[in-house]
């Protein structure tokens, strides 16, 4: 059964729990279909810049029935051009520490993930979708523009044109379009998701750690840069990766036949 961390109690902004090397945060403001107010993602940040000792991965939900329907509109009316600069730019280092943090992330999504739950999503490394989730980035509607990240991370995962018409026109997207499309990995059923993520972060966190890193930091810097400075990149980090010595080990033990050989899933 899974304990209550310390970090945060149940009826703060997030509800977060351990069990074994996996922490799970819980998005915390149910009747609002867990909106992002500013507690909330200060308190994400902080989570995810004090990560307890052990903590080998993370999933990330909402409590309720709805991952994230976006900004709390309610705290935009009264700040000016100054203050909506810092405050996106909070958003980005707080979705920056999610991204390119020590372990990875999986997002066990259900219902509304919507503008800026879109954005927190896309910030995780691995997405899970309930049958019933729905995608949205009604911006437009509204008079806004993103300011989580979407405009850099959401065009990487579905493309630059799928992201405007979104934008332009409000147009949805269900759970079953999502995974071909890159909104999400994987596809689960009605209150399955959530074990469905457990089960993938357990399975990550039983991986060498420096291999881990190296997908998290290296990876997405890899693919973003100009292809021989990747390739020299990518060497540094294989060199770095295999002289590490649970490498080592591994590679023993996958010798000795003491491993498991990769099979169908």
């Amino acid at each position: 059964m899974p304990i209550s961390a310390a970090a945060a109690p149940a009826s703060g902004p997030l509800a977060i729990t351990v069990s074994g090397g996996v922490m799970t945060v819980g998005l915390n403001r149910p009747a609002k279909r867990n909106a992002l107010d500013d507690a909330t993602v200060l308190a994400l940040e902080d989570c995810f810049a004090t990560l307890p000792k052990g903590i080998a991965a993370v999933v990330i939900h909402g409590v309720g029935d709805h991952f994230c329907a976006g900004l709390d509109l309610s705290e935009l009316t009264e700040r000016d051009v100054t203050d909506g600069m810092l405050h996106s730019r909070m958003w980005h280092r707080t979705f920056d520490r999610i991204q390119f943090g020590p372990v990875p992330v999986v997002a066990a999504l259900k219902g509304a993930v919507i503008g800026g739950g879109l954005e927190l999503a896309a910030a995780c490394h691995v997405r899970v979708a309930e049958t019933g989730t729905f995608y949205a980035l009604p911006e437009g509607q509204r008079g806004i523009f993103v300011g989580g990240g979407g405009s850099v991370r959401l065009p990487r995962l579905v493309g630059v044109a799928r992201m405007a018409d979104m934008m332009l026109t409000g147009r949805t997207y269900s759970a079953g379009e999502g995974v071909p499309l890159g909104f999400s990995q994987y596809l689960a059923g009605a209150g399955e998701g959530f074990d469905l993520a457990q089960k993938l972060a357990a399975k990550m966190a039983g991986n060498a750690p420096m291999t881990n890193f190296a997908v998290i930091q290296a990876l997405p810097r890899i693919a973003d840069s100009d292809p021989q400075a990747g390739l020299l990149m990518e060497s540094l980090m294989a060199a770095v990766a295999q002289g590490d010595g649970e490498a080592k080990t591994r590679m023993r033990d996958f010798l000795a036949k003491k491993a498991g050989k990769v099979r169908p899933g």
